[in-house]
């Protein structure tokens, strides 16, 4: 079910009775095995594109060093994010996929645990960062770059059951 359709998914769980933010707690969820994806996508010029493609970048791997900031990312969203539990992942994979035609890198990262809440948010953090390490190092020949579409695509596990996003 989407949860855009369900009134009940309207209430704010981090914010207690009296509207004060608290760390919602997570004692009480049973540990499961839960995946979340995410994606989004960097728009640049076509010569910074191919500069990516060509390995001419200035600072180096553009794509390996993006990919190391979204493992690393996800691994530390509960510092970035103030009411995220720090998560035991056991897996982070991030996929990048140059788009000559679009003019853009597409960035779509998977993550895992087994534990009592979701991992939407590192999914999510793992590709914004991403994305915005490719931007820094290349910020020198394009300064207009633009991330667009970070949006999760699923989650799967734990109480609230399964998402899939609408295509698009």
């Amino acid at each position: 079910m989407n949860p855009r359709s369900n009134p009940a998914a309207d209430a704010l769980t981090h914010f207690d009775e009296h509207g004060q933010a608290h760390m919602v707690d997570v004692a009480a969820k049973a540990v499961t095995h839960r995946i979340a994806i995410a994606a989004g996508h960097i728009r640049m010029q076509a010569q910074t594109l191919r500069l990516i493609t060509e390995g001419g970048a200035k600072k180096g791997d553009v794509i390996g060093i993006a990919r190391i900031a979204a493992i690393q990312a996800a691994k530390r969203t509960s510092e970035l994010i103030p009411l995220c539990h720090p998560l035991p992942l056991t897996r982070v994979a991030a996929e990048f996929t140059l788009d000559a035609a679009g003019s853009c890198v597409h960035c779509r990262v998977t993550a895992e645990t087994l534990g009592q809440t979701g991992v939407e948010m590192e999914a999510l953090t793992a590709v914004q960062i991403g994305l915005l390490t490719i931007y820094d190092m290349c910020k020198a020949v394009d300064r207009g770059m633009v991330i667009e579409g970070v949006r999760l695509l699923q989650k799967h596990g734990g109480k609230s059951g399964s998402f899939v996003a609408e295509p698009g």
